[in-house]
């Protein structure tokens, strides 16, 4: 795309925002850096846009309704909030889930992510996604995007499964392109070798499907995903 002159620009939004509130604004100066590190830095949410008051990232620890801004280091996972008049004023007839949206008197996007030191936003997961495993959080989002990565992958679905040990562990749904032949315990060495990820982040279990269920929009259905993993029956609705 950047050969064509075509330059993509990343926004991210709800639709209780009335659509984007974030724009990855391109730096000068990443012109400079490696390409891996460039199209990394183009790959967050970026900032707030002028019109709307600043995005903050909250610590998710804390009781209901204490707002604590994690610290601006590209590591300390959070939840997005917003404010300001671009945010809706509540759910239709639903009282509890509007209480619930303004927590703290912030707008609560469910979405986790880090906030860098340039003060841009880089979204993980859904906060009903993440994955966590003997204390440690896992990014379905982030697995997803390093399993893809192997030549023969063609999609990938990551959802937490029970571990009496771990408390969670992840689990991977895989589609291979057409003409390929991969296997589970294939792609899981092929992981653990990988240094996008950490030794933790590894599934100890994939499985191979035909396709994975999606949304009409093309999102993948976690929820379906995790009963699949429970062992519900995968038969196509009648």
């Amino acid at each position: 795309m950047m050969d064509l002159n075509l330059h993509p620009v990343h926004v991210y939004g709800m639709t209780e925002t009335y659509g984007p509130i974030t724009k990855g604004y391109h730096m000068p100066e990443w012109e400079a850096l490696p390409l891996k590190e460039k199209y990394a830095r183009m790959a967050r949410q970026g900032h707030a846009f002028v019109t709307s008051l600043p995005i903050r990232v909250i610590k998710t620890e804390l009781p209901e309704g204490q707002i604590v801004d994690v610290e601006k280091n590209g590591t300390e996972i959070g939840e997005i909030v917003f404010t300001g008049n671009i945010c809706s004023k509540g759910y239709y007839n639903d009282p509890e889930a509007t209480r619930k949206l303004f927590a703290g008197g912030v707008l609560h996007s469910g979405d986790l992510a880090v906030w860098h030191p340039d003060g841009a936003l880089q979204i993980l997961d859904r906060a009903k996604d993440i994955i966590i495993s003997g204390g440690e959080n896992i990014s379905s989002v982030a697995l997803e995007g390093m399993l893809v990565t192997h030549p023969d992958v063609l999609e990938a679905g990551v959802v937490a499964v029970a571990d009496s040990h771990w408390g969670e562990r992840p689990k991977a749904f895989i589609t291979v392109k057409q003409g390929k032949a991969l296997k589970g315990e294939d792609l899981i060495a092929w992981a653990k070798n990988n240094s996008a990820i950490s030794k933790f982040m590894v599934p100890r279990e994939v499985e191979m499907v035909e396709e994975l269920p999606k949304t009409s929009t093309g999102k993948v259905k976690k929820n379906v995903l995790r009963e699949w993993a429970k062992g519900a029956d995968r038969s196509p609705a009648r």
